[in-house]
């Protein structure tokens, strides 16, 4: 038995590199369930190239979404961080930001924001959207400004990644791909190296592909990660998205404030100091009340 990692999907088989950076398509015993991209495995060679996956080492994250039936499928496993990669172009929805951040949260990884495509923005522009994603700057998530077509800010990014297992996800028109096939300057040779162990002359993954970076770090792309839905998730989930509303929870005058317009509401109360944005907390009570909704029977 030998140890290794997922690195890629291939129909119903898994392509394993071993701790010697060597390849294998290994197929899995029927009893482990459905593994991501990411996932520490015991294996068991079974032929030239080929093996056998026997068992999975505990995870210590997984980024799950829903298929077709409404049943969570796994995406990654091991993330440390996910990037939330927003442009100037598509107008990106803060409502659609809180709803990646608690998912990141939630999973227990760190979360950025990279803002793409700032080669488009004046300085005038650019101050509107530095105030406008303040918010979040200002509750603890890196902010890093950068373009894929002129390099700007990609060392930054590259630092921000480096030694960890991360993500980037981001809407359709952010430069997602772009971004990736910069900080993968030998992503052709890698995606040969992969087609050459499934035996096809072109690399077709269904799901997720783990590629490393070159300074250090691991980088899992997932072209179907477009948005998180949230699904099934408790109280303590959606409060670690929201640490900047959380602190004050529990502060109320009355243990089931609503804080719509119940008298000394601490949410409210810190809403009109300016330490909660009133877009922050519109955001947490829909999705609070989306939750709820969802948990209820029928």
């Amino acid at each position: 038995e030998s140890t290794g990692r997922v690195i890629a999907h291939h129909g119903p088989a898994l392509i394993v590199e071993d701790s010697a950076g060597r390849l294998y398509r290994c197929t899995v015993r029927q009893n482990l369930g459905r593994l991501a991209c990411g996932d520490q495995v015991i294996w068991q060679t079974s032929g030239a190239a080929e093996g056998v996956i026997v068992a999975v080492v505990e995870r210590r994250s997984l980024l799950t979404r829903l298929d077709y039936n409404g049943q969570p499928r796994p995406v990654a496993a091991n993330l440390d961080r996910v990037a939330v990669v927003l442009a100037p172009q598509p107008e990106p929805s803060e409502a659609l930001i809180d709803r990646y951040l608690v998912a990141i949260a939630a999973i227990g990884v760190q979360g950025l924001l990279v803002l793409n495509k700032v080669d488009l923005l004046d300085a005038s522009a650019r101050a509107i959207w530095a105030e406008r994603l303040e918010t979040y700057h200002g509750i603890g998530y890196p902010l890093l400004w950068v373009s894929s077509h002129t390099a700007h800010g990609l060392d930054a990014l590259r630092t921000g990644l480096r030694g960890c297992v991360s993500l980037l996800v981001g809407q359709s028109g952010v430069g997602k791909s772009s971004l990736i096939k910069a900080l993968l300057p030998d992503r052709e040779i890698r995606i040969q190296a992969l087609s050459a162990v499934t035996g096809h002359g072109a690399h077709t993954t269904t799901t997720s592909t783990l590629y490393h970076l070159p300074g250090g770090g691991d980088l899992i792309d997932t072209p179907g990660v477009r948005s998180f839905e949230l699904g099934a998730m408790g109280r303590d989930d959606l409060e670690r998205g929201f640490m900047d509303i959380a602190r004050y929870l529990g502060r109320c005058r009355f243990s089931d404030c609503g804080h719509h317009h119940e008298p000394d509401c601490a949410l409210r109360d810190a809403m009109a100091r300016g330490d909660i944005a009133p877009r922050r907390l519109a955001s947490y009570l829909e999705l609070r009340a989306a939750l709820g909704a969802a948990a209820k029977p029928g």
